[in-house]
């Protein structure tokens, strides 16, 4: 059993070096603040071509100022080169600050799972901006295929997914929502122009699945058709047999905006 655990350990360890390493870091500036983050530009980048470009927002736990920990959770699938062959793309982690958070909620952690309160009328966080700001500006340089943008997010992240459609509901060819929440009270701004995969654990003792069960559900009544993967066995981290779906990128990549 210690040897197994350490061949895991060690496989882990070498995948998350193989995503950093494929990653560059970078820092966005914004109206005297920063946003920390990680690129990855395709293989055999062409600076004369326009690419899919996608957003990953990382969860509450991967926080912080080292512009790292955000490829914990996701970048490893994104680095796997027959993946980046298949699908070339310029992919972003964006680091959210400790003390800062992708959505603009109340979250009250006295109880298991956490309370949240949504308040979509109150402006965007510093950092959610900024990630808008970010996108844009590689769109404005001309490097970007502006049909094909997309966002996908974990737990934090994943509340950040939801949001970021919600206050640009023609940004986005397709959104991947894992372990989240959003205000049902929204959805109908962007459920018909974007395509949404919703995925969660139904075991989460972190996020409730019941707040994504309500987001599929507002989503249905505004008359949009959002995949809705529950997994029977999984907990919080549903990100892990999210990231193993055969086609988790090619749904993704499935999907052209419609302007």
């Amino acid at each position: 059993m210690k040897t197994q655990l350490i061949v895991f350990l060690t496989l882990l360890y070498s995948g998350f070096t193989v995503a950093q390493e494929s990653f560059e870091p970078a820092v966005y500036h914004s109206e005297g603040d920063s946003l920390q983050y990680r690129i990855q530009y395709p293989l055999n980048y062409d600076e004369t071509k326009k690419y899919p470009l996608i957003l990953f927002m990382h969860g509450a736990g991967e926080r912080g100022s080292n512009n790292t920990s955000q490829l914990t959770h996701g970048a490893k699938l994104f680095a796997n080169t027959g993946n980046r062959n298949a699908f070339p793309a310029i992919v972003i982690f964006p680091q959210c600050p400790a003390d800062s958070y992708w959505a603009n909620v109340d979250v009250d952690r006295n109880s298991a799972p956490v309370g949240i309160t949504f308040h979509p009328d109150k402006k965007p966080t510093p950092h959610l901006r900024m990630a808008t700001e970010l996108v844009n500006s590689f769109i404005k340089d001309g490097k970007v295929d502006t049909t094909r943008v997309y966002v996908a997010g974990l737990s934090m992240g994943g509340m950040g997914t939801f949001e970021i459609v919600q206050r640009n509901p023609s940004l986005f060819a397709a959104a991947i929502a894992i372990c989240g929440a959003g205000s049902t009270e929204s959805a109908a701004k962007y459920a018909a122009s974007t395509p949404f995969w919703i995925i969660h654990g139904a075991k989460d003792d972190v996020v409730n699945p019941i707040y994504s069960i309500e987001m599929a559900h507002a989503m249905l009544k505004a008359g949009a058709t959002p995949r809705v993967t529950i997994y029977e066995h999984a907990n919080h981290n549903s990100w892990d047999p999210a990231f193993a779906e055969p086609d988790f990128l090619q749904w993704l990549f499935s999907h052209t905006q419609q302007n």
